[in-house]
């Protein structure tokens, strides 16, 4: 066998065996799913597994919206209580074997005193080198209880755990000013993206029936923002640039896909949970608020912390994405000490115009391995034919990786 063809089989066979991982709770969206599940397709012609486990990759918006499982939904009364100001622990594993819910898969329990997620096995089975190599977990809400009409934008990501993932039980704090959700119920999800040293590009994401327990907050939450990268980042040689960071409200990370994605990082670039992205660990508590990209956030209130304020209008579009291509032209960054400093008063380096989008991520090898992702870039770009602010957003999603 050719060597380049034998290097080819070692990788894919390697991918292959390598297990994944996957929250699981009777709450979720597919929590039956198993490999004989009927489904659509993968990506990949003859290939019909879709369990929880089964990474995102390369799939239409119906394939991997809900993880394809908009036909599996949960009994309506699995609804998990997340207690606002408390912790949520979620069990996250390689296959239910491996959970508490073992007895409805296996004859005997497959945890076996081990809080791994994959008991028994390396780490590299659930995609990471050790501790210093995580991407973090995700949890979003939705204050709609009705997931025929939960969008992609409805997510918010409510908290982090950037141990994730590593135990089998891992625990999520929630904001302990979150409002109740209407008629006790709300749509979450769960999101994963690991590093890229631990296997391909590959996304995580479980929806799942939710509602906020003992909930006394009256101040809704608000649509988020795609984050952007300025955390530390040796892989460019570049210095944390908080001023790049996005603030209040953030969007969950779609990557990757053939449609709908937000973000459109590249193979070794995964847009993970950590500080690179600007996450912090923990209860996301500025999620009551919309920070345009540029606007120092101290000068744009939060509600929850103004004095004597009870309630605030949920943004509108307008309010929750008001950045422009004129003001992208004009907004300078400042690189003094001061993130946010006057930029008469330090130096500063104006943004690029929204052109370089084109050239940042339009390369001829995504052409040919993404033809599908790269079509709705050209499309929002080419002609204008859709509106100034969407192109402008996806200035923004992908000016935060550069």
């Amino acid at each position: 066998m050719h060597r380049p063809l034998l290097l080819l089989f070692a990788v894919t066979l390697f991918e292959s065996v390598r297990s994944h991982a996957a929250m699981f709770h009777p709450s979720m969206w597919g929590f039956n799913a198993t490999g004989d599940t009927p489904f659509f397709g993968n990506g990949v012609p003859g290939e019909h597994d879709n369990r929880p486990v089964v990474p995102l990759i390369n799939r239409t918006f119906e394939q991997w919206w809900l993880h394809g499982y908009s036909e599996y939904p949960p009994h309506p009364e699995d609804i998990m209580q997340l207690p606002a100001g408390g912790s949520q622990m979620i069990e996250i594993a390689c296959g239910k074997q491996f959970t508490s819910y073992w007895p409805m898969v296996a004859s005997t329990d497959q945890r076996n005193g081990d809080p791994s997620p994959c008991p028994g096995s390396n780490t590299q089975e659930f995609h990471t080198g050790g501790l210093n190599d995580l991407g973090g977990c995700a949890l979003a809400i939705s204050y709609k209880s009705n997931v025929s009409q939960v969008a992609p934008e409805d997510f918010t990501v409510f908290s982090i755990n950037q141990t994730c993932v590593w135990e089998r039980e891992t625990y999520f704090q929630v904001p302990k000013d979150m409002p109740p959700c209407p008629n006790g119920m709300c749509t979450c999800a769960w999101f994963w993206i690991h590093q890229a040293d631990a296997g391909s590009e590959q996304n995580y994401m479980i929806a799942f029936q939710c509602n906020i327990a003992n909930a006394t907050g009256t101040v809704p939450v608000a649509k988020g923002n795609p984050a952007r990268r300025c955390g530390d980042d040796p892989r460019y040689n570049r210095p944390a640039n908080p001023a790049n960071c996005t603030y209040g409200a953030r969007e969950p990370a779609y990557w990757y896909q053939f449609e709908e994605n937000n973000f459109f990082e590249d193979t070794l670039d995964p847009p993970v949970y950590t500080p690179l992205y600007g996450w912090t660990d923990g209860a996301q508590d500025d999620i009551f608020r919309t920070v345009p990209f540029g606007t120092d956030p101290n000068t744009v209130p939060n509600p929850i912390t103004m004095s004597g304020s009870t309630t605030t209008p949920t943004p509108t579009e307008s309010s929750t994405t008001s950045v422009t291509q004129s003001s992208f032209t004009s907004l300078t960054v400042s690189t003094s000490s001061s993130a946010f400093s006057s930029s008469s008063s330090s130096t500063s380096t104006p943004l690029p115009s929204p052109q370089r989008l084109e050239t940042v991520c339009m390369r001829p090898t995504e052409f040919s391995r993404r033809p599908g992702v790269m079509a709705v870039l050209a499309d929002r770009l080419g002609l204008g034919s859709l509106r100034q602010r969407q192109t402008a957003r996806r200035l923004v999603r992908v000016e935060g990786r550069f």
